[in-house]
């Protein structure tokens, strides 16, 4: 009887528990938005939307939590790509288009008050991920001009080359835990550092890899994306890189950020995904999207959800994505020989129990 005691444990563990289905959900928005205007960068805003650049539309968006667009225009004409929520509760964007006046630094209020610097900017620069640096700056980095670029909200600018190796293409940037700001060198291959003192410091990573997305993790190293090695990278403040792999072929991961459950959450662009990676590696990808939506920013709103953009000049949306609460699988049915099979287990049970409880109770008394 005591094997069937173990099929009796069995048989209750089979009929009671049940394994918790992930779902997600995946919701897009265009209605208010310019046909083709390709939105770049997304962020949350102290308003409690999320303010977003519009690429070729050349204009900033603005979506709330319940997806209601509205757009701000009145640039330049200039390819606003990274933006920022600024020390000063506004937003901060770059404009990247290398035309006439396109090579600015914006600024815009929650209330829609437009402002542009250019003054002391490398001409054809093409400023592009833009950052918060612990000394209250903004700092951005210089696709085109190879350079780091550092503005106060006063609106003045100043340009940092020294130690940058030639053509890096850097792109995104993001404040690291210790201070210094970390950005992606594109064509090169590499990861930059610079402190707010304006030294640079870079980090050589596996041939081919094009790094774009940089975000601080909450475990105090920095992750970013390998566009072309189709990975995900990690690099401690002290320089030691780790790169973990996992993800569907050719997906080709774009923007990175912290999102829900302390996770770092990201964009696949030609994988058309949202992806999730631990900081102990464990990658996750979900689809849902819009065939060939070129997934771009990524950021986590006020509502707790992400919320990222749809670039393709196509189809241009904002999306919206949430993870569903686990919900148990049901409970399998049992048939009448089932019912009948579990009653004679349960009877053996308590007979081998009843057993053990007797021969107990006689070692207990005897002398």
């Amino acid at each position: 009887m005591l094997w069937g005691t173990h099929l009796w444990r069995a048989g209750l563990l089979v009929v009671l528990c049940s394994a918790a289905l992930a779902q997600s959900t995946v919701t897009e928005f265009s209605s208010g938005l310019t046909v083709g205007s390709s939105p770049a960068g997304i962020v949350a805003a102290p308003d409690g939307a999320l303010w977003f650049t519009e690429f070729n539309g050349n204009k900033i968006g603005r979506i709330t939590t319940a997806g209601s667009i509205g757009e701000y225009s009145g640039l330049t004409g200039s390819g606003p790509v990274g933006i920022v929520v600024g020390p000063d509760g506004a937003l901060w964007f770059t404009e990247c288009y290398n035309n006439i006046n396109a090579n600015s630094i914006g600024r815009i209020t929650t209330a829609g008050l437009l402002s542009e610097y250019s003054a002391n900017l490398t001409t054809y620069s093409c400023p592009y991920g833009i950052a918060v640096g612990s000394d209250g700056a903004l700092w951005f980095t210089e696709y085109s001009g190879n350079q780091i670029g550092r503005i106060t909200t006063a609106g003045v600018i100043t340009e940092f080359f020294t130690g940058m190796s030639t053509s890096a293409g850097p792109e995104y940037i993001a404040a690291g835990s210790d201070g210094a700001l970390w950005f992606t060198e594109f064509n090169l291959g590499r990861i930059g550092r610079i402190t707010t003192a304006g030294v640079i410091t870079e980090y050589s990573l596996a041939s081919g890899s094009n790094p774009v997305g940089i975000a601080a993790g909450p475990d105090g190293a920095l992750w970013f994306t390998e566009f072309s090695a189709n990975r995900i990278g990690r690099i401690t403040t002290a320089g030691a890189i780790t790169e973990y792999s996992g993800l569907t072929a050719s997906s080709s991961p774009e923007f990175i950020t912290v999102g829900p459950g302390g996770a770092l959450w990201f964009t696949e662009w030609n994988g058309n995904r949202i992806g999730r990676i631990t900081t102990a590696g464990v990658v996750t990808e979900y689809s849902g999207l819009t065939a060939h939506s070129d997934p771009w920013g990524i950021a986590p709103g006020s509502d707790g959800t992400l919320w990222f953009a749809e670039s393709s000049s196509t189809g241009s949306r904002i999306g919206h994505f949430a993870l569903s609460p686990p919900t148990p699988a049901p409970v399998p049915t049992l048939s009448q020989w089932g019912l009948l099979l579990l009653a004679l287990l349960l009877t053996g049970a308590a007979g081998v129990e009843l057993h053990r409880r007797t021969r107990r109770g006689g070692v207990r008394t005897r002398n």
